[in-house]
């Protein structure tokens, strides 16, 4: 198991792992939490040389792809870095990349009552206000289960805040920061339920986040 202890905060600076890996040749993946090694809950960074591809398989409890570079497609279409794509559990596929991709991947980690498919493509859906400076872009919403982009402007400092259900942000672009760090694109943080932070950035910063998806201790 890698990072399953939901009760500790983790942080990881994904530039400086290394590429694994996978069983699928020309495939390879950064895990960053993990319960088993090729089932069950799993999050990782993932890359697709050009011309790899998966065999077809299924997604018990889903999967959820933030597509970070190049283009990732499957027998349902080709989706361009900043496609955020969620399959529902379930479904399944065949992936591949013609020219190669770059991912942000979560399996088996769905609500089982979750069975909305989603495909949005961040680089044309609308920024809505946000609080103070910032502008979100909401991606998915399910009991209590919220995911989105927030894009902080230079100099923003938001109030402090608690996690309830936790937290968990992969920084896009710019360096966010609180009070216990400094946090440089490719960082992925996951903060357990009911922690707190008083995040601010000094440059403009774009962070995926999803909030109210960890397990809660009882």
């Amino acid at each position: 198991m890698l990072n399953m202890d939901f009760s500790k905060r983790v942080v990881i600076r994904t530039q400086d792992q290394p590429w694994v890996p996978s069983p699928a040749g020309g495939v390879l993946r950064k895990p960053l939490a993990r319960e088993e090694a090729e089932r069950g809950h799993a999050t990782s960074i993932v890359q697709y040389e050009p011309g790899a591809s998966f065999k077809r398989h299924e997604h018990p409890l889903g999967e959820e792809i933030l597509v970070l570079e190049g283009v990732f497609s499957d027998e349902t279409g080709d989706y361009p870095a900043g496609t955020y794509l969620r399959n529902p559990p379930g479904t399944g596929h065949a992936p591949y990349s013609t020219n190669g991709c770059t991912l942000l991947v979560k399996l088996h980690q769905f609500n089982p009552q979750d069975r909305e498919p989603v495909r949005i493509d961040t680089r044309s859906a609308p920024w809505l206000p946000g609080n103070g400076g910032l502008e979100v872009m909401p991606l998915h919403d399910f009991e209590g289960e919220h995911v989105a982009l927030v894009k902080w402007p230079a100099n923003e400092v938001f109030q402090p805040h608690r996690h309830f259900g936790g937290e968990e942000i992969l920084v896009l672009s710019g360096e966010f920061c609180d009070e216990h760090g400094r946090y440089p694109e490719g960082t992925w943080i996951r903060s357990p339920h009911q922690s707190t932070h008083h995040p601010f950035v000094e440059q403009e910063t774009v962070i995926w986040v999803k909030t109210g998806h960890l397990p809660l201790p009882w």
